[in-house]
């Protein structure tokens, strides 16, 4: 996920993610896992951050995100990750988060992951439905 989140560590493990969240992600980890969740979406970022907060953060001294911004960054790229190892494929990955699922009460699974921890395993448990035969 850190490699999502275009944040360097040692490792993929949670606990290297947790810290990077607790010190702050920086700010340039909205744009790109924007990038590679939706490229040319400019209006996902704002889902993250409102423009002017954004705008803010960026000229700020330490440009960092507090850790709840961070930890609905994590979330998508969390989901993200997984779906891209169940795809295998970036373009059947996003065209998932992007669609309506009937499992979903036809919503769009993005829009899940943002909006809560939940919602984000509800799209988890899709996906792993997916990975073990139990069908997307």
């Amino acid at each position: 996920m850190n490699q999502l989140l275009g944040v360097s560590s040692d490792g993929e493990d949670l606990l290297s993610l947790a810290l990077h969240i607790e010190e702050g992600l920086p700010v340039e980890a909205i744009d790109h896992l924007v990038a590679i969740v939706a490229p040319g979406n400019i209006s996902l970022k704002y889902r993250f951050l409102p423009k002017p907060t954004l705008a803010r953060r960026k000229k700020s001294a330490k440009k960092i995100l507090t850790s709840e911004e961070g930890n609905k960054l994590a979330r998508v790229a969390k989901v993200m990750r997984f779906a891209l190892e169940i795809y295998g494929d970036i373009e059947k990955a996003r065209t998932f988060l992007m669609k309506p699922h009937i499992m979903l009460g036809n919503r769009i699974p993005l829009e899940i992951v943002l909006a809560t921890g939940p919602g984000a395993d509800s799209v988890i448990n899709i996906l792993g439905r997916a990975a073990y035969g139990g069908g997307v």
